[in-house]
């Protein structure tokens, strides 16, 4: 088993001349690359137009003595994560993969295969295939501690910036169910498929069927973190409401409060005289003025109380 990083046409030749198994891994080949990869697989024309197209979804090719195959895996680069598309040609000869992102699940695989760890001709397919599905499990679970955190600070204390951030979570989320979900469809109908592609033996069903489990558990775990933040607005709004209905009654317990004074103030200063020519010293001002309005207010605060108002 030989593992190569850079497109060499004549070891390429002389590992399939020697019957060795290869996995060759591109990063961002050139049109040159591609070129020789299709002379030395002799690739399909709608191969070699599959194998230039991106932003395309999970996908199993079989074209005779080759087969194409699209999946995803996790990349990154400038400081975030984020997905990548792989294109893989697989043949009796050896697999190539195609990527133009950085890919640390294969990345890692490589050294592991150089090393000699699991090896084997017919688990080189499921080997990179698990990797790349397993990068997800990672990603959701800090999308999982991201989730819990912003639910804690919505209990706290609700502000927009968190409602931007659930709708964010909720956006990564459907893009990640656009991905998975097509390949866990691949899996349940093209098992048999997969069978048929030259080089892989039989025994490798099983494999693949724990490659099935791995989908289907991610794609269960997104569908339950969608309804998570479901939840998440859902607390958010009724927060924000409620805090909404705390101030609301505030101001109006403020309003009924002032609603009296604002009738005495008025009433007896435009219609008695005798309270304006009377008070000439603080003590009136003091029982006439302020007195009268403490009273008032002191009155309607004992009904507010009594009636359960607040």
């Amino acid at each position: 088993m030989r593992v190569l990083t850079a497109l060499d046409a004549d070891e390429i030749a002389q590992l399939r001349g020697r019957g060795e198994f290869f996995w060759l891994d591109l990063h961002d080949p050139s049109k040159d690359d591609l070129a020789a990869l299709d002379d030395l697989f002799g690739l399909n024309p709608l191969a070699r137009r599959q194998l230039r197209a991106r932003g395309q979804r999970a996908k199993l090719y079989l074209y005779g003595d080759h087969a194409l195959m699209v999946f995803w895996g996790v990349s990154t680069g400038q400081g975030r994560e984020s997905v990548v598309e792989v294109h893989l040609v697989v043949s009796g000869d050896g697999i190539v993969t195609v990527r133009n992102r950085a890919c640390p699940a294969l990345h890692s695989l490589r050294e592991d295969l150089k090393t000699g760890e699991n090896g084997a001709e017919q688990f080189v397919l499921y080997r990179i295939l698990d990797s790349l599905t397993d990068a997800f499990f990672p990603v959701l679970e800090r999308l999982d501690e991201n989730i819990d955190a912003v639910e804690d600070e919505v209990l706290e204390r609700p502000t927009d910036e968190q409602l931007q951030r659930i709708s964010q979570f909720k956006r990564d989320l459907a893009g990640l169910r656009r991905i998975i979900g097509p390949e866990r469809d691949l899996f349940l109908r093209a098992s048999q498929d997969l069978e048929k592609i030259p080089g892989l033996e039989p025994a490798t069903r099983d494999y693949f069927r724990d490659l099935e489990d791995h989908l289907i558990r991610l794609t269960d775990t997104i569908d339950s973190y969608r309804d998570l933040l479901t939840s998440a607005m859902d607390v958010y709004l009724s927060t924000v409401s409620n805090r909404l209905n705390v101030v609301m009654e505030r101001l109006t317990i403020v309003a009924t409060i002032f609603l009296p004074l604002t009738l005495l103030t008025g009433f007896f200063g435009m219609n008695f005289g005798w309270l304006v020519r009377h008070i000439q010293s603080p003590w009136a001002f003091l029982a006439f003025g302020l007195g009268g309005s403490l009273l008032s207010s002191l009155a309607i605060v004992w009904w507010i109380r009594r009636n359960r108002l607040t």
